[in-house]
Formats: structure tokens, C-alpha cells, sequence
């Protein structure tokens, strides 16, 4: 296999009009439920249902084939038998741009030459293939998506998937965490177009600013190394690669038909190119959030400052960002002198990590943390300030303004310029329904304003390093 030319992938990541394969005159199964959300979901292009029989599929007039399609459509949704698929192209010639087989029986199965019988099929119509074994495209310039309920950015993250299952995942938990995602692809066996082609679109498009992959198997891992060791780094790229053990491996091929790779390529691919590897679908989201807020530094992060409520949190964070590779400074005697002349209440601290208790941020109804944030904010090379606040124990004070006010100062402590630190908010909480529907509405709102939210301390240091990394990276290769 060799690698595709270049592709312009606009009229797959904006179809004008699409081609829906498998849905039927009944309730139906997974094509239904695309060709059902599609209007629902606000795509405003033209639609078409093929059947060879049924005169209308879920109110859409249905075309009898590919082939009877009245115009050339961009993006055509296939779910039918494996077997099926390839006699669909006979006579469709120029009918379809880009065509993505969600149906499953291929490669990974053991159905080697069936696959290779689709490619041809896809190609001899002149278009290209993604999948097949895959789950769908997300495509929020059209407002299109294989999942229903999820929101359509205009900017932010592109990913590329060879798990269709994990692209759902991705794409709720993501916005769960306030990820923007101008794009998803499930990539599947890769059987025509690769990981690399769309990687190539990805690093083009202005509006994908951060580029996450999660990869099985990679038969293109040169072309990928050479295409981000060309990129210097301009746009941070995240990877979670599975099958990185042999037991993993092992599920990959019966997954996505992947062959098994020595997990110190994989080592090494992140070493040269910038790419920041992560072991877990959490790290990942956790990532492109951070990515995605923040900009990188001139200078890599080392150094950090913690602040926040919690003598023990306090003491763990500082072992969890010294773990991840970060200093945890004493402050200079100036910082400290600004920090004593506040004369906080007993039981804090003002010495780095600034232990505050819910006391002490108490004070002045929370504007007491405008105070301290100005207090340190002079405390040179300070790569991040990380805020950590146990909202359980803050609520439990019923002043309904404390959390409010502490959340302005934090909005207020965000610098700007191009060295300036980054600012991370850590919400910690027990799981309380009201209190989770509280953090939430914190969260969009920080998020909004590009202020990065973690729920635990170890997962903002975990993101913070990878986002040191790439500053490194950046700064080596510029």
C-alpha cells in the first residue's frame, strides 16, 4: 500500500450533498438513525436515500442506486453487508466525491480480498474511501455529525480516529470538558485514504488550531514523521496510540486489521516531532483541552505556583507537579513580603504552594484571592498558576457570593502575552448532583474564556507537561 496524493477534503468536512446507503422503509438500523438526525441536527444540504425499492425512506424521496444519483454528491454514508458493497459503484462513475463504508467483514476479519474488491470499486467510480469498519464523520462547517446531541464549533480541535467507538467517546466527553471540535474522522482499517492524508488537510485548515490522533496501526508512520517534522511543531498534535503492548496489539488486529509495531518507534516518533503521547482517553481529552486554551510559551513551563484550599490537596499537588517534572518554587523575599503584609487569617500559608483555607477565602466574601493572585503575581519565571478549590467545603459556607467572587479573581489572574504564565483552574468536588451541576456551569464558563478546568490536581499536572513538552519541542526546532 502505498500513500495517496494530497487530497482537498472542504467537501467532505462541508458536503453539499449526501448519499445515505443501508437505511430502510422500516424503523431500520444505524443508517436510519444518521439519515434521521441529519435535519434535526441542522444540516441544510440536499439529501438522498438509495434503495432499490422503497420510493421514500424516512420522508426523504429515495434514488434507486448510486448510479440514478441526479448530481455529483460529496459525502456518501454506507452501511450495508460487507459483501454488498462492492457492486454499489458499478455505473456510478462521478456520482460520489468521498464515500465512507461504516459496515464491518473486511480486513480485520480475515477478508482481505473483499477489501481490496471495495477499493477498487470506490476508485474505478473516481472516488476515495474512508474506512471501511468505521462509525462516521463529524463535520461541524455543515453541521453534520454521526452522533446526535454533540455541538458544532466553528473553531478549535481535529481528530482522526481509527476507533469508531472511541470517536463517540471523544466527541461526548470532550464537550463535557468544553474540547472544540472543528472536525472527527473514523478511520477504520484505512484501507484507501490514511491517517496521513487527513492529517495533511488538518495542519492546513485555519480553523483546527490543536490536532489529536488515535492510531492502532500506522502503514504511513513515515509519511506522518516526515509531515511533522515539516510542521516544526505549528500545531500541537496529541497521540493516543493502542496496541503500544502485545497484548494490545493483539486486540488491535482483530480490531482494525493493524500490524504490530515496537512500542519505542512510537517513543521515538514523539521525541522528534513534538508530539505529545498519552496512555489514556482521559489524558487525551485532557491535552487538547489545555492545547486548546492555552498558548504555548516562548519559554518552556518549569515553574509553577499552586494556590488553593486544602492543606493536604496542597502537599499532594506539589508531589504531582514535581512528579510531572515541574518546581514548585520558594517564592523570592519580595513575593513573600507582599504575601505577609495580607495578614491572612491563621492556618494559611504564603509560601509556595499558598494554602488558603475555605476560612480564609471567606474573607472579603472571596476578593480576598484577587489579592493574593496580585500579591505573587510579580514572582519571576513562573511558567503556570494552577488554582485548586474544594467546592463541596466552599458551598458549605452558604454565602452564595464567595464562589462567584473567587472565580471573578481567577478570570481576572489570566495574563496575556506571549510569555505569560498559563492559568489553570482545578475544581474538586464529591460527586453531589447540585454540586456538579454548579462545577459544570463554572467550567463552560472558564472554558469560554479560555481558562483550562481539571477536576483533580494530577490531571492538570499530566497536561501541563505535555504542554511543556511542546514548548521545548518549538523551541528547538525554531
Amino acid at each position: 500500500m502505498t500513500p495517496s496524493p494530497e487530497t482537498d477534503f472542504g467537501a467532505l468536512f462541508a458536503p453539499r450533498a449526501v448519499a445515505v446507503v443501508g437505511a430502510s422503509s422500516g424503523t431500520g438500523g444505524i443508517a436510519n438513525t444518521f439519515l434521521r438526525n441529519l435535519r434535526p441536527g441542522g444540516y441544510d444540504g440536499r439529501i438522498y436515500p438509495v434503495h432499490p425499492s422503497a420510493p421514500t425512506i424516512e420522508g426523504f424521496p429515495a434514488v434507486r442506486s448510486l448510479a440514478d444519483l441526479p448530481e455529483q454528491v460529496d459525502y456518501a454514508y454506507v452501511a450495508v453487508s460487507a459483501a454488498q458493497t462492492p457492486s454499489l459503484f458499478q455505473g456510478a462513475a462521478g456520482k460520489v466525491r468521498f464515500v465512507q463504508v461504516i459496515s464491518s467483514g473486511f480486513a480485520e476479519s480475515g477478508e482481505q480480498a473483499l477489501q481490496d474488491r471495495l477499493v477498487a470499486a470506490v476508485h474505478e467510480a473516481g472516488a476515495r474511501l474512508i474506512g471501511p469498519n468505521c462509525l462516521g464523520l463529524h463535520a461541524p462547517r455543515a453541521r453534520l455529525s454521526f452522533v446526535d446531541g454533540v455541538a458544532f464549533a466553528s473553531e478549535g480541535v481535529g481528530v482522526l480516529s481509527q476507533s469508531g467507538g472511541l470517536g463517540v467517546d471523544i466527541l461526548r466527553r470532550g464537550q463535557t470538558r468544553g474540547v472544540r471540535f472543528t472536525g472527527l474522522v473514523t478511520l477504520g482499517n484505512c484501507a484507501d485514504l490514511a491517517t496521513s492524508d487527513l492529517l495533511a488537510w488538518y495542519l492546513a485548515d485555519p480553523a483546527t488550531r490543536v490536532i489529536g490522533l488515535y492510531l492502532e496501526d500506522a502503514w504511513d508512520a513515515r509519511r506522518l514523521f516526515d509531515m511533522l517534522r515539516a510542521a516544526k511543531g505549528t500545531k500541537p498534535v496529541v497521540l493516543l496510540k493502542g496496541g503500544r503492548t502485545a497484548d494490545g496489539q493483539r486486540a488491535s488486529a482483530s480490531h482494525t486489521a493493524a500490524l504490530a509495531q515496537d512500542d519505542r518507534l512510537w517513543l521515538a516518533f514523539a521525541r522528534q516531532t513534538g508530539t505529545v503521547l498519552v496512555e489514556t482517553l482521559d489524558a487525551f481529552l485532557d491535552a487538547l483541552l489545555l492545547f486548546q486554551c492555552a498558548a504555548p510559551r516562548a519559554t518552556p513551563t518549569r515553574r509553577v505556583v499552586l494556590f488553593g484550599n486544602g492543606g493536604g490537596t496542597s502537599v499532594l499537588a506539589a508531589d504531582a507537579f514535581s512528579r510531572a517534572g515541574f518546581t514548585v518554587p520558594r517564592f523570592a523575599a519580595a513575593t513573600l513580603a507582599r504575601l505577609e503584609a495580607l495578614a491572612l487569617p491563621p492556618g494559611s500559608s504564603v509560601q509556595n504552594p499558598v494554602d488558603t483555607p475555605a476560612g480564609t477565602l471567606r474573607q472579603e466574601d472571596g476578593r480576598i484571592a484577587r489579592r493574593i493572585f496580585d500579591a505573587f503575581a510579580l514572582e519571576p519565571e513562573i511558567g503556570a498558576v494552577v488554582m485548586h478549590l474544594n467546592m463541596t467545603v466552599i458551598l458549605s459556607y452558604a454565602n452564595p457570593r464567595i464562589l462567584p467572587n473567587l472565580f471573578e479573581a481567577a478570570m481576572a489572574a489570566r495574563g496575556d502575552g506571549a510569555d505569560a504564565s498559563h492559568f489553570v483552574l482545578v475544581l474538586r468536588s464529591d460527586g453531589e448532583a447540585a454540586i456538579e451541576a454548579q462545577k459544570q456551569r463554572y467550567r463552560e464558563q472558564a472554558v469560554a474564556a479560555s481558562i483550562p478546568v481539571y477536576n483533580e490536581l494530577v490531571e492538570a499536572a499530566q497536561a501541563l507537561r505535555g504542554l511543556a513538552t511542546y514548548e521545548a519541542y518549538v523551541r528547538r526546532r525554531r
